[in-house]
């Protein structure tokens, strides 16, 4: 089997990505709840409910949730990202139900990053 150059590699990433990244245009948002082991104990399964509770008051069907493991940042879990299509995705960090509703009004409805909460805003990329 042939080696695969980098611009080969970065062609399939952003194929496979666009497959992803909100499964292109079915929905316009998306909620990662990060539940690695220090995630669930620090009541990452209390922040995905209170997601989806403000989304189920609203009867939304075009924001996606979902989960992922841990973020690497135990100290400042339970931790969540907000993917909004056409905006890099924003990290929250110490997450409460109260602050799941903040961020649910301000950033899923009406687009503003609730900077306050923000861990960091952004992906990670080398090269």
């Amino acid at each position: 089997m042939p080696k695969l150059t980098i611009d080969e590699l970065q062609k399939m990433r952003e194929t496979t990505r666009k497959g992803i990244y909100l499964r292109e245009g079915n929905f316009r948002g998306k909620v990662i709840v990060h539940m690695g082991t220090c995630g669930i104990a620090a009541g990452a399964r209390e922040i995905m409910n209170a997601f989806l509770d403000e989304s189920d008051q609203r009867k939304l069907t075009d924001i996606m949730f979902t989960t992922s493991g841990c973020a690497g940042l135990c100290s400042e879990e339970p931790i969540a990202t907000i993917e909004m299509k056409g905006s890099p995705p924003v990290k929250y960090r110490k997450l409460t139900s109260e602050k799941v509703k903040k961020i649910f009004n301000e950033h899923i409805m009406a687009g503003n990053v609730v900077k306050e909460f923000v861990l960091g805003i952004g992906s990670e990329r080398v090269g």
